[in-house]
């Protein structure tokens, strides 16, 4: 175990000695959780899904140097924004030079189920520093999510638990972050090597609804794709592509109105639909 520095040590330090020590105490801190039993446990549960999502990220690296987008743009918005919906949802938006505006708003929409995921996941981290939050919030995912919550209906109320919930938080994460790079690099250059005869720029968009398909598995689900994908045929002649952003407003605005008429009744058992 590395022994702390004094302080008037640690004041002496260059910038790249700050540096290396930050960096150091980053990995020491990731090789005590990946020594948790329950990491691998998230690891390995993560994997039978992140190989099903392979298509998906494999897809929109593809789509994204299709669109126009250089090596290294495309490079950078897969490892800066991390999320495969949002990223088919303004590559659209960027081809065609709509407004900053426009593009942030549509990602936006689109990613509003992760306002809700933290919203619930918020007792189960709110004694981690802000900034690990941030950092925590980057690396997790739908499938993450869903497989952490559960698995850990309730938040730890030790530090043995909080230590076990936040191991097998990251072994799924970083098992759902190397399969998703790994594959959407492996679209980026295989798709700006690939002749346009072929006509693959539509396939992450195929590679979506698929996935759109699969998670509608419940009457509310499917009633709020099928609502959404209405509203955006109706409204195709809005500029900007902003009928997108319309509606995903609209179908969140009904469901939102319908859903509480689906809950059982108080003391009852009802259909449970959502």
């Amino acid at each position: 175990m590395n022994m702390p520095l004094p302080p008037d040590q640690r004041d002496d330090l260059s910038a790249p000695g700050r540096l290396g020590n930050w960096v150091a105490g980053r990995i020491e801190a990731f090789a005590h959780t990946a020594r948790h039993p329950l990491f691998w446990v998230g690891a390995r549960e993560m994997s039978g899904i992140s190989v099903g999502l392979t298509a998906w990220s494999f897809m929109t690296g593809v789509a994204m140097v299709k669109s126009g987008m250089t090596l290294t743009e495309a490079v950078l918005m897969s490892l800066l924004v991390f999320a495969g919906s949002a990223q088919l949802a303004v590559i659209p938006l960027l081809a065609t030079g709509a407004p900053l505006w426009v593009i942030l708003a549509a990602a936006f929409c689109v990613n509003l189920r992760f306002v809700v995921f933290s919203l619930h996941l918020r007792d189960y981290f709110m004694f981690l520093p802000r900034a690990k939050r941030l950092w925590l919030g980057y690396f997790t995912g739908d499938v993450t999510y869903v497989l952490y919550t559960r698995r850990f209906p309730k938040p730890a109320e030790t530090e043995r638990q909080r230590r076990a919930q936040m191991a097998y938080l990251w072994g799924g994460n970083c098992c759902n972050w190397i399969f998703w790079q790994t594959f959407s690099m492996l679209g980026i250059f295989l798709g700006a090597a690939l002749p346009e005869r072929w006509g693959l720029e539509f396939t992450g968009t195929l590679a979506l609804l698929a996935v759109t398909c699969s998670l509608a598995a419940t009457r509310l689900r499917a009633f709020s794709a099928i609502v959404a994908a209405t509203a955006a045929v109706v409204l195709f002649n809005l500029p900007y592509r902003l009928n997108i952003v319309a509606a995903i407003v609209v179908a969140v605005a009904l469901c939102l109105v319908i859903e509480p008429k689906l809950q059982p009744p108080s003391g009852g058992k009802g259909v449970q639909d959502a």
